[in-house]
């Protein structure tokens, strides 16, 4: 192969020059080629209040937040919280759905205890509501009792 630059390869090389020498002028400033994209600031996608109340125990009503990945806030337990909402998130699926209309449920009473929980959680916001007014409630409320709590009756 020889040293010697092909007419296409040399304006292939000027045109690309060219176009690099007018990136600036098409940006409207000099200066604006060279400044970085603006990082957004982190903020909290994982950020849950949970307010427990109705426990019938002046010590089990409470609220709390919890901030998972990293883990904080004033939750009695986040760590085990964080872990138990983390394995119940899957992708496409709301973890704090509530039980579905038409689903049939036993009439156990599991007591007056009820709990809101909202915020953000994987960046989506969570606006949820518990209580233990029958089987499929009470079901509800185990799954998520490391968040929760389990009320004394």
């Amino acid at each position: 192969m020889s040293s010697h630059r092909s007419p296409h390869r040399l304006a292939v090389a000027v045109a690309a020059a060219a176009a690099a020498a007018a990136l600036p002028a098409l940006l409207g400033t000099p200066s604006a080629a060279a400044k970085p994209l603006p990082v957004p600031a982190p903020g909290p996608a994982h950020h849950l209040v949970v307010t427990v109340s109705d426990t019938g125990q002046a010590a089990d009503a409470r609220t709390y937040d919890l901030y998972c990945h990293p883990t904080g806030g004033n939750h009695p337990s986040p760590a085990a919280a964080c872990a138990e909402v983390s394995k119940k998130t899957v992708w496409g699926a709301d973890p704090f759905a509530p039980v579905p209309k038409g689903t049939a449920c036993t009439k156990i009473y599991g007591g007056p205890a009820t709990a809101h929980v909202a915020g953000r959680w994987s960046g989506r916001p969570v606006r949820a509501d518990f209580s233990r007014a029958d089987g499929c409630e009470i079901s509800r409320w185990k799954k998520f009792a490391a968040l929760l709590g389990t009320p004394r009756t």
